[in-house]
């Protein structure tokens, strides 16, 4: 692998079977994603950008071709290697924020530390840093019925953030916040991007989301229709 990608895909392909239907989700697809790059993934309902984000995400596998992260080559990988290279390399953030309600900010973004070898100092302190780099340290204690929907996805970038991966992957990361909140959580994202250099992507339907990234790569029935840099 080329030392400067963080992702290479190439002729990857996915296919579903529904009783005696298969659907091609996914369709011969060929792409470089550089280190530190900012990607938005755009296209139609159906057109295959989501479950080419679950392969990039080690949550699903190609039926064909090849996937390398971070110089691995991880579409041959069982179940228990891919959570590894999930919980070690990739952060993900939702539409949803998929915080627990009777859980403080800080017990949320702890999560993802529950299975690690710090001692419960250490994973507090760690979470606390990951709240801090979101401009959320003040809300350390505060319950999800106590924030903003924007607040909530920080916190959600928090925990995504807690494990120091190498990327995000965002899947709508606004699609449930009002323009403010979501200004606010674009702002968050290139600025972990362009001082962390943190490798993000981000699936949207929104154009103006995706003029945030550097590259736009668009899906169209399980293809790479148009991929610009801009």
């Amino acid at each position: 692998m080329n030392s400067v990608n963080m992702i290479e895909v190439a002729a990857l392909s996915r296919t579903f079977t529904i009783g005696d239907m298969s659907v091609q989700a996914l369709q011969d697809v060929t792409l470089q994603v550089a280190r530190g790059d900012f990607v938005a993934i755009m296209g139609p309902s159906g057109s295959g950008k989501s479950t080419f984000m679950n392969i990039l995400g080690c949550l699903d596998k190609p039926t064909s071709g090849v996937y390398r992260l971070d110089g691995v080559a991880v579409e041959g990988m069982g179940r228990d290697q891919l959570a590894e290279i999930r919980n070690g390399k990739i952060g993900f953030v939702f539409q949803q924020f998929n915080l627990l309600a009777r859980t403080s900010a800080i017990e949320n973004v702890e999560l993802p530390l529950l299975y690690s070898a710090d001692d419960p100092p250490d994973r507090k302190e760690r979470a606390l840093r990951a709240l801090e780099s979101v401009g959320l340290a003040d809300r350390a204690h505060h319950h999800p019925n106590q924030l903003s929907g924007g607040q909530q996805q920080r916190v959600a970038i928090a925990r995504a953030l807690v494990n120091n991966p190498q990327i995000i992957l965002a899947d709508e990361p606004t699609g449930a916040l009002d323009s403010k909140g979501s200004l606010e959580i674009m702002a968050i994202f290139q600025q972990l991007n362009k001082v962390q250099g943190i490798t993000t992507m981000l699936v949207t339907h929104d154009p103006d989301i995706a003029t945030y990234a550097r590259r736009n790569i668009h899906f169209k029935d399980g293809r790479v229709v148009e991929d610009v840099r801009i």
